[in-house]
């Protein structure tokens, strides 16, 4: 491919993400995948290219621009003025330029989360230029196979991370799934934020220990090393697509995990047996996802103040469900990969009043933040029910 039919192949991407933003479709990279298995003429270095290109240029606008080509522009004039040179240049490239067409206008965040952002964070600038990057790949060391010491010589370029203790740095070159300690379950993918979130969890062997919104599993699987694969250990997830992909994890990890699909609306009836019994729940629950955008920036051009009302409501009501199975003497961390405070301290805040006998921890609430912990922008509060 020309340099501008790698522009134009972007543009083209660009619409459909922005269409699938607006519509609820699929996200970026399964939109990317999509787009070059029909397009077999373009190798390696083309495909890089063009990703590497689409992602800058949705990193670069807050706002969901009206189309590819207005976010082509806009994000040229910001920052890449030579791509502007292209237009116009090749029959398989972008058309022209045309004088006073639209072009979106850079920024980090749509204005309304901006706004909110700035309520809650005197950095917030700070804070929204780093969701704004990109992330890095961060492993976990599986203790059920291994350690973190022995497989780090194993892996190129590869450190430790900051603050968790089994997890592990790479380099942005490595290709995880051609190392063989990824193979053969000595390590997972898992950004070292969430690795927190399962350590605050505080599971031990022979415990009882709830997932209560396990997805594909990678916290559950920490929780599993911690563990030690000794007492019981439940994942439930209401897609039963993800929790499908837990089996494959949890046998290659070594892990023993039960699963249990929950039927919306239902919950309380299919985890019935379950009610008082638990020495741990985790509520990794649904969320913005704010917190991620350095790995899903298109996500800042779906959400809605509507969708974070039916997200909020559903997060108090697992955490109800949590507290319920609950036994004397059990904790309850409350977690979500979101910055914004009616997902974290104003949740948190609303569940010690419906729950007042929760005796929260001494510590407060975390706060991960990606300028600071260098991790995905988490919210962790952790609890305890009295004896």
């Amino acid at each position: 491919m020309t340099p501008a039919a790698r522009v134009e192949a972007a543009v083209a991407l660009l619409d459909e993400i922005i269409e699938a933003a607006a519509g609820g479709g699929a996200a970026a990279d399964t939109l990317i995948q999509r787009y070059f298995k029909t397009r077999r003429y373009a190798g390696s270095k083309d495909r890089r290219a063009v990703r590497d290109l689409v992602y800058g240029v949705i990193r670069a606008l807050g706002e969901r621009p009206a189309n590819g080509r207005a976010a082509m522009i806009g994000y040229a004039r910001a920052q890449a003025p030579e791509l502007l040179a292209l237009f116009g240049t090749d029959a398989r490239g972008p058309a022209a330029l045309v004088e006073g067409e639209p072009e979106a206008a850079p920024g980090s965040a749509p204005k309304w989360l901006t706004a909110k952002f700035a309520a809650e964070y005197a950095d917030a600038g700070g804070l929204l230029a780093a969701l704004a990057g990109r992330a890095p790949l961060d492993l976990r060391a599986n203790r059920l196979k291994t350690t973190r010491e022995a497989v780090l010589p194993q892996i190129p370029g590869a450190v430790p991370t900051p603050h968790a203790p089994d997890g592990i740095r790479l380099a942005e070159s490595v290709n995880v799934e051609d190392l063989p300690v990824y193979n053969d379950g000595r390590v997972e993918v898992q950004d070292e934020g969430s690795q927190l979130i399962a350590a605050a969890c505080r599971a031990r062997p022979g415990m009882v220990v709830i997932d209560l919104c396990a997805g594909a599993g990678g916290k559950t699987l920490a929780l599993a090393a911690d563990m030690a694969s000794s007492g019981r250990l439940v994942a439930c997830d209401t897609d039963r697509q993800r929790l499908s992909r837990l089996g494959p994890r949890a046998g290659r990890a070594g892990a023993v995990i039960e699963t249990r699909l929950l039927d919306g609306g239902r919950e309380e009836q299919v985890l019935a047996d379950l009610i008082g019994t638990a020495d741990v729940v985790l509520i990794d629950a649904p969320c913005s996802g704010t917190g991620t955008w350095r790995r899903n920036p298109e996500a800042r051009w779906r959400l809605t103040p509507q969708r974070i009302a039916r997200l909020t409501a559903l997060q108090a009501h697992l955490i109800d469900i949590g507290v319920r199975l609950l036994r004397p003497g059990g904790r309850l961390v409350y977690a979500v990969c979101s910055l914004l405070p009616e997902e974290g301290r104003l949740q948190a805040d609303a569940a010690a009043q419906r729950h007042p006998e929760l005796i929260p921890d001494a510590g407060g609430a975390q706060i991960l933040r990606p300028d600071r912990e260098e991790t995905d922008g988490f919210f962790i509060a952790g609890y305890e029910k009295p004896c």
